[in-house]
């Protein structure tokens, strides 16, 4: 009944005379991705409000010192992503679908080989397996300012992530490890990669752009975690699950014109690949505030008081420098801190800050360089009881070269000190500092 009255109502918003937007362009399937446009197919689907998007990545990661030992690994995960223009599609007006669906195939290149805290590569998952990422609707209301999205959801797609920390490959560059670090006494875990959990999302952007608020809550425990080789989409609500609520603020004023000079008089602008934006700004500051509604057990036995788990984080990104004449190239830089409760909590605090420049060398306009730094504390109640050093720190330094504007290739080199916050190798002898060398290779179909 419920159902039938939702889409009835959004049936009725949709021929109150309301016009469609103007089509846009369909994108350049032939010069982007690996198989073209399907034969005129592609672009037939994207017309009827239907967008198709395939790609792959691939790591090969190399322990060449420290951790538990030395040793190589291959790791990939395999993407589809399908955008559903529902206005398009069955009249529904601002209405939108969402499903991406993905796999992970390969090696525990960190469990069995780095032993680190924070994690080596992003696609790294606790098993193989295929699942569902995400799986929503969203509709918008009163020109855009608010969106309501509801279904399966990952919290890192929008919350607490900087646009200019995604080149790297390590985990705490998309989800910091405040939050994403798996609660040490308890079930709760956050909706992040690869996991999502039912969940709702509401988001307010002010007129101008320059303001918005965000807020979600979603299942507290998302998967099946009391079954680590459980395999595919799991969703169950079990009593005692709880919720995380989490909470973003964030001020993102725009620019009424691209932030560069003009080019001189007589001036030889190069052509460009243009395979990322072609003005590419980044300005944007946002604080957060999270928690789960379930209480934890103290990481020290003889503590048995429950606690919240809650947190707060600030971020902050800023294009630094541009190059002159060429908007889409330059420099920027991001900051990151947030806080965990340090009873139940391994790391109790965690900060990042990196810089990367896009078209760094002559003639590579569209590669990216980039190198970051992250510090993740260990709480005292963790060092207490672990003989902890009290914190791991990374350096990251990596290169994506644009090959062609499908495929792409990305050298990348790590280094941790204090791996595992002072953990043991498989002799349990205090593990030395890691270096690791890796090999991305992303192809979009």
């Amino acid at each position: 009944m419920f159902a039938r009255y939702f889409i009835a109502t959004l049936l009725a918003g949709s021929l109150a005379g309301i016009a469609h937007a103007e089509e846009e362009a369909a994108p350049d399937w032939n010069g982007t991705t690996l198989t073209g446009d399907w034969g005129g197919k592609r672009t037939e689907l994207y017309n009827k409000g239907i967008t198709l998007e395939f790609d792959h990545k691939s790591d090969v990661m190399s322990n060449v010192s420290g951790g538990y030992k030395r040793g190589s690994n291959w790791m990939g995960e395999t993407e589809a992503r399908a955008t559903f223009d529902l206005q398009k599609l069955l009249g529904w007006y601002k209405t939108t679908g969402y499903i991406h669906f993905h796999s992970q195939l390969g090696s525990r290149f960190n469990t069995n080989y780095a032993g680190t805290f924070m994690g080596v590569s992003n696609i790294e998952a606790p098993v193989n397996t295929a699942q569902f990422a995400h799986a929503w609707l969203q509709k918008s209301f009163a020109d855009d300012s608010l969106e309501v999205l509801g279904g399966i959801y990952q919290v890192d797609s929008e919350f607490y992530v900087t646009e200019t920390s995604g080149l790297f490959l390590q985990p705490p560059y998309g989800m910091a490890n405040d939050l994403g670090q798996p609660n040490l006494v308890g079930a709760n875990a956050a909706p992040i990669y690869p996991i999502g959990a039912l969940g709702v999302r509401v988001k307010y952007t002010s007129p101008d752009k320059n303001v918005y608020l965000q807020a979600a809550v979603t299942d507290g425990v998302p998967g099946a975690p009391n079954n680590p080789a459980a395999r595919g989409t799991q969703i169950r609500l079990d009593k005692g699950d709880g919720t995380l609520a989490i909470v973003e603020f964030g001020y993102t004023p725009q620019q009424s014109e691209p932030p560069f000079e003009a080019a001189k008089p007589g001036q030889i602008i190069e052509p460009e690949l243009k395979v990322h934006e072609e003005h590419e700004t980044f300005n944007k500051t946002a604080v957060g505030f999270w928690r789960y509604s379930a209480h934890s057990n103290s990481q020290d036995p003889a503590d048995t008081q429950l606690y919240s788990n809650r947190g707060m984080y600030f971020l902050a990104e800023r294009s630094l420098m541009v190059e002159q004449g060429h908007p889409a190239q330059g420099l920027s830089g991001f900051v990151r801190f947030g806080t965990a409760n340090k009873h139940v909590n391994q790391a109790d605090w965690t900060a990042s800050l990196g810089l990367r420049y896009h078209g760094l060398l002559e003639r590579r306009d569209d590669d990216i360089a980039g190198i970051a730094v992250t510090v993740n504390h260990a709480s005292p109640i963790y060092r207490t009881l672990n003989a902890s050093t009290g914190s791991e720190t990374q350096v990251e330094a990596t290169y994506r070269a644009q090959i062609n504007p499908w495929f792409a290739l990305q050298p990348d080199l790590q280094y941790f000190i204090h791996p595992g916050m002072g953990g043991t190798d498989i002799n349990g002898v205090a593990m030395k500092n890691v270096w690791v060398l890796g090999l991305r290779a992303e192809i979009n179909f």
